[in-house]
């Protein structure tokens, strides 16, 4: 993956702090000792219930959408994701993971395809470092099963080559900016263009999620908040 240097880019592949709902606060309420977590789901045509072990977290959890953020105690959790109405003791997972809770963690836990198609979990560690005045970040995430692809910012490349399941951030002016993904190399739109909102002192994380083959790509937002903002 290379990446433009119109902007002051970052990227990191998927973290490994993770998921786990079971006895969440309410989000907010997070202190140095525990973790906010978040749960996107990019699997099209599939409602889905999430469970922790035999807990259940979310029902009818419809794709595209992220859910809340939850506030949770370090641990490991075993995450379970039926197909929405699925009885537990019967059927059988569509993603089964033991995954680990860090104290001080903020992140978000996908629910997508690979690149080939598959089901897949993956985490992603949300960025929460403190910006500069006026300014805001993109994070881009491509969960779709899809080839590498380009991520535009008002015409001009600002990540190149990102493949299934990386993330690429880049700092940018806080206000309105029009974003779409092209194929690698291309011009050809897989995904938007869109107008996207990006509000100072905030992350805004885009989800390329879907399927090429089904034609059905699609954008996803989720916004979190950074440090304060200096000047």
């Amino acid at each position: 993956m290379t990446l433009s240097r119109t902007a002051r880019i970052a990227t990191a592949a998927a973290g490994s702090c993770a998921l786990g709902l079971a006895l969440a606060l309410p989000a907010g309420a997070a202190t140095d000792d525990q973790a906010e977590v978040s749960v996107f789901h990019g699997i099209p045509g599939l409602t889905v219930d999430v469970y922790a072990g035999d807990s259940q977290l979310l029902s009818g959890f419809e794709p595209g959408t992220v859910a809340d953020p939850v506030t949770l105690d370090p641990g490991s959790y075993d995450i379970q994701i039926f197909e929405a109405g699925a009885d537990p003791a019967d059927a059988q997972p569509e993603l089964e993971q033991t995954v680990e809770v860090k104290a001080g963690d903020n992140a978000t836990v996908a629910a997508h395809l690979t690149e080939e198609g598959d089901p897949e979990l993956t985490t992603f560690t949300n960025d929460t470092g403190e910006l500069s005045g006026g300014d805001a970040r993109l994070t881009v995430r491509h969960v779709a099963a899809a080839p590498a692809v380009d991520v535009r910012v008002d015409g001009d490349p600002v990540v190149a080559g990102l493949v299934n399941p990386e993330q690429a951030t880049a700092v940018l002016p806080a206000g309105t900016i029009t974003a779409d993904v092209v194929l690698e190399g291309t011009d050809d739109a897989a995904i938007g263009p869109a107008d996207l909102e990006l509000a100072e002192g905030t992350n805004t994380i885009v989800y390329a999620w879907g399927s090429a083959d089904q034609n059905n790509l699609a954008l996803a937002l989720q916004t979190v908040q950074t440090g304060k903002s200096s000047n």
